[in-house]
């Protein structure tokens, strides 16, 4: 029987603080629910890369060394276990990651710029409006959701006409490529048309 005034158990200890969230894996990015978000993260951080394929090495050393094998070869065997694993390759039929994603969603941006017309009418630059301030409310990942919509409110698009909007984008883009380290492109309006309408002078697109 417990002594007076101490609890009989842990759970009738008032105030009792909350276990601490875990922390997220490795490259991972939390979502608005304080969960690791898959769409906001890239493939090669979904899973630690080869594990198997380490574990498989390092058995296949320990093994050699136990059958008496050269300790030379037991050393390049270990040193092969221990070598920096190549990136994971991502199937075809996985869901798309935030690169996949990305890739796709500015593909799509680019190319609706690249067709919108030159005058467009009221109706037009309303629905473009629209789609550009669609996406901060309705993009999968919520980060990037976020990082654009904030690029919009700084720099309202400019849907006057297919050049105008078009280098609008680029410069969007530009700035995202900046921030991941990536290089950034000529957003001069014969350079944007040859990348997403007309393909190079040169005809290999053709």
């Amino acid at each position: 029987m417990p002594p007076e005034n101490v609890p009989a158990s842990s759970s009738e200890t008032p105030n009792t603080p909350p276990p601490a969230a875990a922390k997220p894996p490795p490259g991972w990015v939390i979502g608005p629910d304080g969960k690791p978000c898959k769409i906001c993260t890239a493939f090669r951080n979904w899973k630690p890369r080869n594990a198997s394929a380490s574990d498989a090495a390092g058995s296949k050393s320990s093994s050699s060394t136990n059958t008496g094998t050269s300790a030379a070869a037991a050393a390049a065997a270990l040193a092969a276990s221990q070598a920096t694993p190549a990136e994971p390759t991502r199937p075809e039929n996985c869901p798309p990651d935030v690169e996949v994603l990305g890739r796709a969603t500015w593909t799509f941006l680019h190319t609706t710029a690249a067709y919108y017309p030159e005058k467009p009418t009221p109706t037009q630059r309303a629905h473009m409006l629209g789609l550009l301030h669609a996406l901060p409310a309705l993009y999968a990942c919520s980060s990037c959701a976020e990082d654009f919509g904030e690029r919009v409110r700084a720099h309202p698009p400019d849907v006057s006409g297919r050049g105008a909007l078009s280098r609008w984008l680029c410069e969007r883009h530009n700035e995202v490529n900046e921030k991941l380290g990536k290089k950034t492109f000529d957003c001069a309006t014969e350079k944007l048309d040859e990348r997403w309408k007309d393909g190079p002078a040169d005809g290999s697109c053709d």
